[in-house]
């Protein structure tokens, strides 16, 4: 089943946000009820991603490209040599395009990079052209279309075409990975209490924390001091929710950073969406106030697509790689790397999606572009944010796209800082006295008697990592001290009653492989943990009569660390001299040199305590921080080096 989008509200959060537990979502396929074929007038579009000619070229170019001592380090393609070695001809596309108009189908669009291709047809004309049935089906009230069997096309097509998303309509569980307080019952402060810095662009208040301190945290200054500023970088934002620019200059104004005006552009993909609120645009304002608010003089492009539908979140990275205008490139909103498995989705396989938007991370890597994802806000267990424990069992899970190997996915840490319940005097204060890996469990422990928890109320809240059980390890990862494999007894369980004594009518799901060498999350890490978390200025979603200058405090999750990232990588790119792409390869390969990674003058600050409710902070890689955090400026410096050795 693809599970209806639930955002991170108090309405159907689970966790800090308020734990709501109605009736559990529906996970087999007899409550999917067949509606029949179809209405053959039914006006459809859709894209249809086209397969790269050489794969494992293309895979090997890339990691050329990235690895410092590559023959082609840095040696970066454009848009037009991308499609000349990896993309199927014009002519091939041309033949196809006759294909499909021979059906009196509309093609739109054809992407510059020859991979993606955005039609409009009728459910009869689609199902004649790809030899399938397209059915409609409800569950819970929704209704929906999906083809009855998987599409075939002629021979000289078949190797063409990798994937058609918009043939089904399906509800996705995309959602943006950030998290707020709320009311705040667990801070000292109250999140309408906003403090504004006084001096500079910091506050130096955890829960009002801004990119000043950020710069400050993780070593930042040093850059601007030297005059790396983002000047003449790209910042990308892709996003499933429109926003109001003025937002951001109003943000970037409050904390007194001087901007220069239009630096924003946005660019609508598949016609993108109104601006709303309560549909995520805090998601993109904030995504946008963070990466450029820590590369000032960067130029901004968001990338907004319709939310709900497959098309739409593929078509993101697409438009993204295909424009090539972007440098660095952030993604906030994802899903549980189980929802596009077969057996989680009542027998039908969306896991070709995931190769899909592969394909486009290694197109953007081979033309220099870096990409980030956040990589979740539900700890070692990401599907259990929308299938909540006691309703379904506890199942380690990783978050998509951040599990990808050719992204880089954005973990979680907590700041130190010394907590305080609001609500319940007699609690004990909670000092966190050093930075830790994100996980609620912090909190739950110390308070179960005196908040009345359960052992899991705040469950499973918390900075995502883990193993792919989709995803083999790469290379990068592959003799890293730490790297997991995939852990057994992975069952994935639904207690229709919610009593997890109760095996009467309990209900296995899917069971994921054990000791998988997959690819393991986060790859970096910087403070998400609410409580020493951000302000957000949204005036869509926070209306100023309440909230003082539309702003409010206490945000986080890794929504925060992959735009973080992203800004950061623009000022690493002006420094270095021009892109670096894919951080991954590099970036492992400086972390094996221990005696400099972690030590005085080394790009990383190991963390080494704190979990994300299963993995530990421990020294060298974890799946709760992955490499560390980063000293911004030694990172930066790095690859100064590697470009003055000629690398580049």
């Amino acid at each position: 089943m693809r599970l209806q989008k639930c955002l991170l509200t108090a309405a159907c959060a689970v966790g800090i946000l308020g734990t709501a537990v109605a009736a559990p979502p529906q996970h087999t396929s007899a409550d999917t009820q067949d509606a029949g074929p179809t209405a053959s007038s039914t006006e459809i579009t859709t894209s249809i991603i086209l397969n790269v000619t050489d794969p494992q070229g293309l895979q090997r170019f890339v990691y050329d490209t990235t690895t410092p001592g590559g023959f082609n380090y840095h040696r970066f393609l454009s848009v037009g040599q991308f499609v000349q070695r990896f993309a199927p001809s014009n002519r091939a596309i041309a033949q196809f395009v006759r294909y499909l108009e021979s059906y009196g189908i509309t093609v739109d669009k054809v992407y510059a990079d020859n991979l993606d291709i955005t039609v409009t047809g009728t459910a009869a004309q689609l199902n004649a052209a790809f030899a399938t049935q397209l059915h409609d089906y409800t569950r819970n009230g929704q209704r929906f279309h999906r083809p009855a069997w998987k599409f075939v096309l002629p021979g000289e097509f078949s190797s063409l075409v990798l994937a058609v998303p918009g043939l089904s309509n399906e509800p996705s569980a995309l959602s943006p990975r950030f998290a707020h307080i709320g009311n705040g019952a667990f801070a000292t402060e109250t999140p309408s209490a906003v403090s504004w810095p006084r001096s500079g662009t910091a506050t130096g208040i955890a829960g009002d924390y801004t990119v000043g301190d950020v710069a400050n945290r993780y070593d930042v200054n040093p850059l601007y001091r030297a005059g790396i500023t983002g000047r003449g970088q790209t910042i990308g934002i892709m996003t499933l929710a429109n926003f109001n620019a003025d937002d951001a200059y109003a943000y970037w104004t409050d904390i007194g950073l001087k901007v220069r005006p239009n630096r924003i552009t946005k660019v609508l993909v598949d016609g993108g969406t109104p601006i709303a609120a309560g549909v995520g645009d805090n998601e993109t304002s904030l995504d946008v106030e963070q990466s450029g608010g820590l590369a000032p003089d960067a130029k901004i492009r968001v990338y907004i697509a319709p939310n709900g539908t497959d098309s739409g979140f593929m078509d993101l990275f697409y438009a993204a790689a295909s424009d090539n205008q972007a440098d660095t490139v952030s993604i906030s909103w994802g899903e549980a790397e189980e929802y596009y498995f077969a057996a989680l989705e009542g027998g039908v396989d969306y896991t070709g999606q995931l190769v899909a938007i592969d394909q486009a991370l290694m197109e953007g890597a081979a033309q220099g572009q870096s990409f980030f994802a956040a990589a979740g806000d539900s700890g070692a267990y990401d599907a259990n944010e929308q299938l909540p424990y006691p309703y379904f069992s506890m199942q380690l899970s990783v978050d998509a796209p951040a599990d990808d190997p050719f992204i880089t996915a954005a973990g979680g840490t907590t700041l130190p800082l010394v907590l305080k319940s609001a609500t319940h005097p007699s609690c004990p204060a909670i000092t966190v006295s050093q930075e830790q890996v994100w996980g609620y469990d912090y909190i739950n422990i110390p308070w179960l008697t005196c908040h009345d928890y359960t052992p899991y109320t705040l469950f499973p809240e918390g900075g995502g990592g883990g193993v792919s059980s989709f995803w083999p390890a790469p290379f990068y990862q592959r003799n890293v001290n730490g790297i997991q494999l995939t852990q057994p007894g992975q069952d994935l369980i639904y207690y229709p009653d919610g009593d997890p004594t109760n095996t009467s009518d309990a209900q296995e799901i899917n069971l994921l492989p054990a000791n998988f060498a997959g690819r393991n999350v986060p790859d970096l890490s910087l403070n998400a943990d609410p409580e020493s978390g951000y302000i957000v200025v949204d005036c869509t979603d926070f209306p100023a009569a309440s909230n003082p200058g539309c702003a409010q405090g206490f945000w986080g999750g890794t929504s925060f660390v992959s735009p973080q990232l992203n800004g950061l990588t623009a000022l690493i790119d002006q420094a270095a001299g021009g892109r670096v792409g894919l951080l991954n390869p590099a970036i492992y390969a400086l972390q094996q040199q221990w005696w400099w990674a972690y030590g005085r003058g080394g790009p990383f600050d190991d963390i080494t305590a704190g979990d994300n409710w299963f993995y530990q902070g421990v020294p060298g890689y974890d799946d709760g921080s992955g490499i560390g955090t980063l000293d911004v400026a030694n990172l930066a410096y790095a690859y100064m080096v590697l470009a003055e050795r000629g690398y580049r």
